[in-house]
């Protein structure tokens, strides 16, 4: 179908890697021809790139002390009733005034059930209106662990009854959804592989190089994602970490997120000595990972992707607080497959960083080949062969 619309929803309460993550298919989507805009609920992020698709920012929502049950406005505030009736009035009134051909919702109803006030009435919308679009659920392929059977029941229904299709932003050769949702087989006929959703390959550079160009003189790149969940703990741990790596004389570059306080980041900056760079992210971070010796991270989706597309040599931290199981999970499949070292974050200290930054600089290079990282633009295709149905 040309020219078909699409309005693709989006929700980030805590880091911006439901943002980032959406921003990249939309940009893909747009380049397939079609036209996106994407719904933010979250606190704006200067500097997203778009490409060609339009940003519609709903009054923003977060959790800043993780509390997921906890919703606040943008200034940190308790939400309350009338706050939620306007922002689903908002989005009842962009869905009406768009009329897209399809509907892409970001993780609901495997995750972001607090925003059901907003989207259950937003699917109904769409179930109700003719012609009907096409709705799709856009989830990243390794879940948080939910041990509670009514919800379990809870979100196949909600998938059975609203959505025509599920985009599964993974490889199942790495890691299948039943694996972490095992009712998924209760929707199976919708379910579709999109690969990892990482962005293409610096211009001439490829994990087929091995990363092995710059290893020899290259930095140890420690990066916190957006630095919204306990980030600073592996900074400052890595920042103790150097004196005691055979890398000591490397440079280190630590990438100080968005959402990491100003006086955490200050602190590390007055910490850091000779041969340290403590800076902000960076949009050229691909091409820092494709020449960097070692990188650290934590074990987020985005980072991951960004990990495996550069081939790099790496340790990661998995987030691991208030029982959160995904990065941990994604963090020992890593292991398991010889694509990363990885130090648990209750074992998290100089020691065992610099331990791990030594193990992976003297290891091979990972082999990431047969890994599928083009869920942008395979997620593109498949909405536009469902809309030319």
């Amino acid at each position: 179908m040309s020219n078909a619309k699409v309005l693709f929803y989006v929700q980030h309460l805590q880091g911006v890697g439901h943002l980032y993550r959406a921003a990249r298919i939309a940009r893909a989507m747009t380049a397939a021809g079609l036209a996106v805009d994407l719904v933010s609920g979250g606190r704006p992020v200067p500097g997203l790139d778009m490409g060609g698709a339009t940003l519609h920012p709903l009054a923003p929502l977060q959790c800043p002390d993780g509390d997921f049950a906890n919703l606040r406005d943008g200034q940190g505030n308790p939400i309350d009733e009338a706050f939620k009736d306007r922002r689903r009035e908002a989005l009842l009134a962009l869905f009406r005034d768009s009329a897209p051909d399809a509907v892409i919702i970001e993780a609901f109803p495997f995750g972001r059930r607090q925003m059901g006030f907003e989207l259950l009435a937003f699917l109904e919308a769409a179930a109700s209106r003719d012609p009907q679009p096409v709705v799709v659920c856009s989830v990243r392929d390794i879940l948080q662990a939910d041990k509670k059977p009514e919800r379990i029941r809870e979100t196949v229904d909600r998938v059975n009854g609203f959505f025509d299709f599920i985009l599964v932003h993974g490889d199942p050769a790495f890691a299948a959804l039943e694996e972490t949702f095992p009712a998924a087989g209760e929707f199976a006929a919708k379910v579709h592989y999109t690969g990892l959703v990482a962005d293409p390959a610096p211009a001439g550079e490829s994990a087929e190089d091995g990363n092995e160009g710059d290893q020899a003189g290259g930095e140890v790149l420690v990066s916190a994602g957006g630095g919204a969940t306990d980030s600073g703990t592996l900074l400052r741990a890595a920042l103790a970490a150097r004196s005691l790596s055979t890398l000591k004389d490397r440079p280190w570059r630590l990438l100080a997120g968005p959402n990491l306080a100003g006086d955490e980041r200050a602190a590390l900056e007055a910490a850091a000595p000779e041969g340290v760079t403590v800076e902000a992210n960076r949009g050229d971070f691909p091409s820092l990972l494709s020449r960097c010796a070692v990188s650290v991270s934590q074990a987020g989706y985005n980072t991951v992707a960004e990990l495996l597309r550069a081939g790099c040599r790496a340790v990661v931290v998995p987030y691991s607080a208030g029982g959160e199981t995904e990065q941990s999970f994604r963090a020992a499949r890593l292991r398991e497959r010889g694509l990363a070292h990885a130090v648990e974050e209750a074992a998290l200290g100089p020691e065992t960083l610099a331990a791990a930054v030594d193990a992976a600089y003297g290891g091979p290079a990972p082999e990431t080949g047969g890994i599928d990282l083009d869920g942008a633009e395979n997620s593109a295709r498949l909405v536009q062969s469902w809309l030319n149905r």
